[in-house]
């Protein structure tokens, strides 16, 4: 121990005290003068600068989540998905007037139609009387064209119908057999999953071959539906040309209390041979 440093909690003369300051000018160590001075100017410089413009980031912020969620809508509505209202009661009971339905619109340009969807279609020519759109004041309407037209409001169905598929291109469809059903192909369907309570498959006979590219469509209140039975003498010959379609509908989504799935009764047409 002789040649070593005793231990002991006092400085060394060797080490500095904490009373102890550099020499001034030195510029030894983080605490030196230049780096104190240094230090405080760059702190007063940033001080009385200019605040920081909170509002307009605020706002800029704002605009850029509106803008990017409307065309991220706009993209939905156009390519996948599509809200419709209901306006009348040719879908009893499936459908109720009043009623919100969501429609795939990858049908039929990703997925074919099948007998039994229940389609969205545009007016092929006369099966709907003029439109005759709510009272709206000027900016009302021009909210109402732009909410409708990003996918916001459901599109108000005054130029497009809602029917359930019969007969796809090639198929053969006839009334009625000697127990008033439609047969598809030669097939009587029994059609009860869907037809309203009380209604008769159709109260007049009709023979039709449904043309390529084209669908006949009947709607469920059988009684109380203008479809392909009764637009023979229009544009498309009361069929719907496959370019009209403008989705499948999959559910519905209002009012809540009656949301759910509109599935394809595949069993109907299960036995109905290919044309």
């Amino acid at each position: 121990m002789a040649d070593s440093d005793p231990v002991t909690d006092r400085p060394s003369s060797r080490e500095p005290r904490p009373h102890d300051r550099p020499a001034a000018g030195s510029g030894d160590g983080p605490e030196s003068f230049d780096a104190v001075v240094g230090a405080g100017g760059t702190a007063a410089a940033a001080a009385e600068g200019p605040p920081p413009r909170r509002g307009l980031g605020v706002l800029r912020e704002t605009a850029i989540i509106v803008v990017s969620a409307l065309v991220l809508s706009w993209l939905i509505k156009t390519f996948l998905v599509q809200a419709f209202y209901i306006p009348s009661g040719s879908m009893e009971d499936t459908l109720e007037i009043g009623d919100r339905v969501m429609v795939s619109r990858m049908v039929p340009d990703v997925f074919d139609v099948h007998r039994g969807d229940i389609v969205v279609f545009k007016d092929p020519g006369g099966w709907l009387p003029p439109y005759e759109p709510p009272e709206r004041t000027p900016v009302g309407q021009a909210v109402t064209n732009v909410l409708t037209f990003v996918g916001l409001l459901p599109q108000e169905t005054g130029d497009h119908l809602i029917k359930r598929v019969i007969g796809t291109p090639g198929d053969h469809v006839t009334c009625c057999d000697d127990q008033g059903r439609v047969s598809v192909n030669g097939e009587p369907i029994d059609e009860e999953p869907y037809i309203k309570p009380g209604s008769v498959p159709s109260q007049d006979p009709f023979d039709k071959t449904v043309p390529e590219g084209m669908l006949f469509v009947m709607g469920d209140n059988r009684q109380n539906s203008a479809d392909s039975r009764y637009n023979e003498g229009k544009p498309g010959g009361g069929f719907v040309p496959m370019s009209n379609v403008v989705g499948s509908a999959f559910a519905t989504v209002w009012p809540l209390g009656d949301a759910t799935l509109l599935r394809n009764p595949g069993d109907v047409f299960a036995k109905v041979p290919e044309p």
